[in-house]
């Protein structure tokens, strides 16, 4: 093999203070030299196939990214096909449109072993709120509460959960709250499993599309799930969100945000985890809501997600003995890279946690903000 790639990969690496086979925990032992010249021609998609592909291992993952972020070395690597190919997909083409049941079938509805494995007692598949949790059932709860706190829920009220999940959000606040949920998913899995443990709890979940929900609401939540909209549909996204809305509601949008704009997300995580998402930016998120909402409350807690995230990846390694006779080493590996690779984009803080809160004509008096 040319020296020429392994020189160039090397001397980028020292840039971010990592050694290829060193002795840090985070420096990076390759196995097979092809490495070098794939991630030269693949970028960051070749990065993550050749992991997957038992090339190269790092004994701290979630260290390794959060260094090669914080050094910003992607801007020192040309351009590639897949990253190429990527940027280009997301100008000329609507790839999230109507196409919101090929991530619930690609992601959701990979198996609920996993996720129980992996998540919390309620099955909350976003960020938890750390500020006084010790756990992650409490920091779930507590982000749970929040949301409610935030939207000032009082008993009786209807409320729609765009992207429910496993219905955490919904059975929380039906059980504290004394309110109504209503929760659409593009998962059959969350779908089927929301039936079966809802009880007798004032929640109903539905097998739709956000585009298809009608109706009239109190209050509107979505947990998680803006990042599979995609921009060319941020602003249709927000109309239907209002036409939905109460004049007096309140609409919660959490959501992981990114400094800059992208068109689209990274090839890697496009490629196995998550099919036509991406990341808004702030400026993606105002132009949505301009004429539309008033932002009343921008809440950046992107750094409990990387206690979070590492919270899951410990919980899912305990549990993989149990899982690895029917997903296999090659999905482990992919799931390790996806979480600590996630643990690194926010610990390096490349990658923000945003709770925004919007009303449609202003709050009369203004809103108080809950922390």
């Amino acid at each position: 093999m040319s020296q020429a790639p392994k020189k160039f990969i090397e001397s980028l690496a020292e840039k971010a203070g990592i050694v290829i086979n060193g002795k840090n925990p985070w420096d990076i032992q390759v196995h097979d030299e092809r490495l070098y010249g794939r991630i030269m021609r693949e970028g960051t998609l070749g990065l993550g196939e050749a992991y997957m592909d038992g090339w190269w291992d790092v004994l701290q993952l979630d260290e390794f990214f959060n260094k090669v972020l914080q050094a910003n070395l992607k801007k020192h690597i040309r351009l590639n096909v897949p990253t190429v190919l990527n940027y280009v997909k997301g100008k000329l083409f609507n790839t999230q449109i109507r196409k919101a049941f090929q991530v619930g079938k690609a992601h959701y509805d990979l198996g609920n072993d996993v996720y129980k494995a992996m998540l919390d007692k309620r099955m909350t598949y976003t960020s938890g709120y750390w500020k006084n949790a010790k756990t992650l059932d409490e920091a779930q709860e507590a982000k749970l509460d929040l949301v409610c706190r935030k939207l000032g829920l009082k008993k009786g009220q209807r409320i729609l959960d765009i992207g429910s999940g496993w219905g955490s959000f919904m059975m929380f606040a039906a059980e504290r709250y004394g309110v109504s949920c209503v929760g659409i998913t593009v998962s059959k899995e969350q779908h089927e499993y929301v039936q079966r443990i809802k009880g007798n709890l004032s929640v109903e979940t539905r097998l739709m599309d956000y585009n298809d929900v009608g109706g009239a609401f109190d209050h509107i939540v979505s947990l998680g799930m803006f990042e599979h909209v995609g921009y060319k549909n941020y602003r249709r996204y927000m109309k239907k969100v209002s036409s939905l809305l109460k004049d007096d509601g309140l609409f919660l949008l959490h959501t992981i945000g990114s400094s800059v704009s992208v068109p689209a997300t990274d090839p890697w995580i496009a490629k196995y985890i998550f099919p036509n998402g991406m990341i808004p930016s702030i400026k993606q998120i105002g132009d949505s809501i301009e004429h539309i909402f008033v932002m009343e409350d921008w809440h950046n807690f992107g750094a409990d997600y990387d206690i979070t995230l590492m919270h899951w990846y410990d919980n899912f390694m305990k549990q993989w003995p149990q899982l690895k006779d029917t997903y296999g080493e090659r999905f482990c590996r992919t799931w390790k890279y996806y979480l600590l690779a996630s643990a690194g984009s926010f610990r390096s803080r490349k990658n923000q946690l945003w709770q925004i809160v919007l009303s449609k004509k202003g709050v009369i008096g203004g809103y108080s903000s809950v922390r």
